[in-house]
């Protein structure tokens, strides 16, 4: 059974910075996109950032620049670099991963930036 694997979120000061991790354990036959979402309370989920299985990543505007998402291909893992955090980024993390026209999330971390 595939299972996505995600780091710790944690509480944060603004302007700070955190990684978040999410590593893909179990059988899984190719993986095409890695991505993060994050759904803050009383909101919908929001795509944050996407990374194809060639490198090209694209961004949400309110993280340009401050976030970056990466790719360990070789661990099935796909990382997020946040620095300048804002408040408004305090949200729950699920990372996704797309195989085989199929996505599977993991189970969400939770980012809290204090003001």
């Amino acid at each position: 059974q595939v299972q996505l694997v995600e780091s710790e979120g944690g509480l944060v000061q603004a302007g700070g910075s955190l990684k978040l991790s999410c590593a893909v354990s179990g059988n899984i036959f190719k993986i095409n996109n890695m991505g993060w979402y994050r759904q803050a309370p009383g909101k919908q989920r929001e795509l944050v950032a996407t990374i194809t299985s060639e490198g090209s990543s694209h961004y949400a505007d309110s993280v340009k620049g401050r976030f970056t998402i990466s790719r360990d291909s070789a661990k099935n893992t796909v990382y997020l670099q946040m620095n300048s955090l804002k408040p408004e980024d305090t949200a729950a993390y699920y990372c996704n991963v797309m195989s085989r026209g199929l996505g599977i999330w993991g189970q969400g971390t939770q980012v809290t930036v204090s003001s």
